[in-house]
């Protein structure tokens, strides 16, 4: 997998991800790439000068550094739940059913690291997995967020069940997000960008929670939506 993007590298080198080698433009004078590159030497990665065109052809919008990893490590979902385990804390955990988009897939990955989120389930189907665009998205967080691929969405929630951790729903119709009960063990459903929560999924959740809608436009992107959510949860279990 590639990595592109300052932040995203930058990251990725402060992290275990295993980096093959960078590739970094062999013109560029910028402070920010000559400190990214000699972390690079310090970390004794391979480091190769290429020209922006060779850059270009690799992965656009490269932002003049590249890195070449090997394939992202999928985290198990006994590695999600160790994570609140081993910090004596609740479990604050996200599902993602059917997010295709990998633009919106980086973006949640984003807020759910800045929101301290435990880790993100996904489906092996109907479902982006990890790539480079995630990845460069995700500016950096996908090295610091815990992704499990799963085969079923509802038999991991039905899992969570057991483990005591209540499984919410976001989607329209549901209790309003202001007044909803989010305390103790928590698992947030999202879904996909054109049909949401799917039927069944939604049925064997706990509940649902929506968003009052004050506008005209009574939808939001997914990853705004994601992220209002999370910080709610957040906000309520602090104050």
């Amino acid at each position: 997998m590639k990595i592109k993007g300052r932040n995203a590298v930058r990251e990725a080198l402060n992290s275990d991800v295993n980096i093959i080698r960078i590739m970094v433009s062999n013109s560029s004078k910028d402070k920010v790439l000559l400190d990214i590159v000699s972390l690079a030497k310090k970390k004794g990665v391979k480091i190769q000068y290429l020209d922006n065109k060779i850059l270009d052809k690799e992965c656009d919008n490269n932002q003049g550094i590249i890195a070449d990893t090997s394939d992202f490590k999928y985290s198990t979902v006994e590695d999600i739940l160790q994570v609140a385990k081993d910090k004596n804390k609740n479990n604050f955990i996200l599902i993602l059913d059917g997010i295709e988009d990998p633009h919106n897939f980086g973006s949640i990955i984003r807020v759910a690291e800045c929101l301290g989120v435990d880790g993100i389930i996904i489906s092996k189907n109907r479902a982006c997995p990890v790539n480079d665009t995630v990845s460069k998205v995700s500016a950096g967080a996908i090295e610091h967020v815990k992704i499990a691929k799963v085969t079923n969405i509802n038999t991991e929630i039905e899992r969570l069940k057991q483990n005591n951790i209540w499984v919410y729903a976001c989607e329209l119709g549901g209790e309003d997000l202001d007044s909803a009960d989010l305390s103790g063990n928590i698992a947030v459903v999202v879904g996909s960008e054109g049909d949401g929560v799917s039927r069944l999924t939604r049925k064997i959740c706990d509940g649902v929670v929506s968003m009052q809608m004050y506008g005209k436009v009574n939808s939001l992107n997914v990853s705004v939506a994601t992220g209002i959510v999370l910080y709610e949860i957040v906000r309520k279990n602090r104050s």
